[in-house]
């Protein structure tokens, strides 16, 4: 693994660079080129997910890295995560050699349950026998066999992740969620921390683009009213204060809270920016106060989750 980028470690050792690319909603003609430029800037972390359909796309720009020499595998951190209809034990082995083959691995550095909730295979009927722990299993084992060096869980709430570590043989090791300035997920964060779990933020800077967010087959989603944190002025105040962007500032105040950013950009310039957050540091004063900024809603309700006995947003449901 590149050192170059400053990595949180993993409780099994393994080191996952403290920011990466994010691809959801990036489409195949646009992926390419933001991968490109993210590895050029010096982006050594990648994310993506079967539901993303753009595996083969990234799988392929990869390839093309490698044989010019610019990169090697083993300088990535590659994250692809098992869509819910897949989400029984049995079905996950053969749903990480998809993922594998697409993006032109032997493994994947980590591996994720995208979401707790599991479905048939058409998404049309959800699937209410499966428990989370018995998801865990079926992640448990592609670990052992080395198909991912190591496994997590997104869209899980405390909860799920008490349960899972009650039982596990292989602890979580990584945990994806909404989280920004104004949805900061202090309470779930302790759990990680009793738990030694690295927390990943997806939608980081508030997931601006969302209203333009077309959603796969059989995914409903809505968007409530909200915060924007991009707009929030103690964010623009420090970011004329240290001459940076407010992205840079929204980055930058979760990296020193020592949480994962995924910034997901198509743009060749936002993707630049996004990796400029090493050259300046918040003060203490300063993280306290942007960490007491209000508290809005959850924006990713994951609607079609909802009825499910493992929906995790119950609570956040009006």
């Amino acid at each position: 693994m590149s050192t170059s980028v400053p990595s949180v470690v993993l409780s099994n050792g393994l080191k996952m660079p403290i920011i990466g690319l994010g691809t959801w909603q990036s489409q195949p003609e646009e992926i390419e080129l933001a991968v490109r430029t993210a590895l050029d800037v010096g982006y050594r972390h990648i994310d993506t997910a079967k539901i993303y359909a753009n595996e083969a796309d990234i799988g392929n720009t990869l390839v093309a890295y490698y044989a010019n020499g610019k990169v090697k595998r083993d300088d990535l951190f590659i994250t692809t995560k098992l869509w819910c209809t897949h989400n029984r034990p049995e079905d996950v082995e053969p749903e990480i050699r998809s993922s594998c083959a697409a993006l032109k691995t032997d493994y994947v550095d980590l591996y994720l349950a995208h979401m707790p909730v599991a479905f048939n295979h058409d998404m049309s009927q959800q699937d209410h026998t499966v428990k989370v722990e018995d998801l865990w299993k079926g992640l448990e084992a592609v670990y052992e066999k080395g198909l991912a060096k190591s496994i997590g869980v997104s869209n899980f709430n405390a909860e799920q992740i008490e349960r899972i570590m009650k039982v596990a043989k292989v602890p979580i090791h990584n945990l994806q969620v909404e989280l920004h300035l104004n949805f900061a997920q202090f309470e779930l964060h302790e759990v990680c921390k009793k738990y030694n779990i690295s927390l990943c933020a997806y939608a980081p800077l508030g997931s601006p683009g969302r209203v333009n967010v077309k959603p796969p087959p059989g995914v409903k989603l809505t968007w409530p009213e909200s915060l924007e944190p991009l707009k929030n002025e103690v964010v623009l105040r420090l970011a004329d204060k240290y001459k940076k962007t407010p992205a840079q500032v929204l980055l930058r105040h979760l990296i020193q809270r020592d949480i994962i950013v995924i910034p997901k950009s198509i743009n060749p310039e936002r993707i630049k920016e996004n990796f400029q957050v090493f050259d300046f540091e918040l003060t203490s004063d300063e993280v306290l106060e942007l960490n007491k900024q209000p508290q809005a809603q959850r924006l990713f309700l994951q609607d079609f989750m909802e009825g499910h006995p493992e929906d995790p947003f119950k609570s956040d449901r009006k």
